[in-house]
């Protein structure tokens, strides 16, 4: 089964980087401006969904005369466009979605895109963040993390406190242990070797990895 990518229209760091992340089967998707960092990996999108407001009149002409499908939404809707696009990649049956430029710009549509991560139509895929950097992603029961040693890892309790949690692989050990949504323990471990595994027994963490 193919892989959905969604370009969204957050920060873009390191192009070349991001489009190591790509294969040739993917479907790409991209939410309004996410075209523009689409377009600057050098693919084309099988649909671009949204409202447009972050395309200029320009690339929304080149858009209409080209053979892309747009999925036009009005601005005043009660979803954002990634939201949009996550709900059409379900629709397209595929196991796994990567999400690329998510982040930055605006905080509040930075922790809106992560919080995407768990919605309920989304619970058996496997989606996460990624731009090539940094990597997030939900963790509800065990998730092996593929790296580098000296990569950064840090596990936040999502939605409550989370606790169970064993990992393997890390500088610092957690050993069916808890981390609450109040405390910062979880911040910045480190990969010991190009291997970790996080599980949780109760509760969803968020997996932040930056790679180095």
């Amino acid at each position: 089964m193919a892989r959905a990518v969604i370009f969204a229209n957050g920060n873009l760091p390191e192009p070349v980087k991001a489009r190591k992340l790509l294969n040739a089967d993917d479907l790409i998707l991209c939410a309004d401006g996410g075209l523009l960092h689409a377009r600057e990996v050098g693919v084309t999108p099988r649909a671009v969904i949204g409202d447009m407001d972050s395309l200029s009149r320009d690339v929304l002409n080149e858009l209409s005369q080209s053979d892309v499908p747009i999925q036009l939404f009005p601005s005043d809707k009660d979803k954002t466009d990634l939201e949009l696009a996550l709900e059409h990649a379900v629709e397209l049956q595929v196991r796994e979605i990567l999400i690329v430029a998510a982040l930055g710009k605006r905080m509040d549509h930075s922790l809106s895109n992560i919080q995407l991560l768990m919605m309920d139509i989304l619970d058996g895929l496997e989606v996460r963040i990624d731009d090539g950097v940094e990597e997030i992603f939900v963790c509800k029961d065990e998730r092996v993390i593929h790296g580098n040693q000296g990569d950064i890892i840090s596990l936040l309790p999502w939605n409550g406190l989370a606790g169970g949690i064993r990992t393997e692989g890390l500088k610092w050990p957690l050993v069916n242990e808890t981390l609450f949504p109040e405390g910062s323990r979880g911040i910045s471990n480190i990969m010991l070797t190009e291997r970790a595994i996080v599980s949780v027994a109760f509760g969803v963490l968020l997996v932040v990895h930056e790679r180095l």
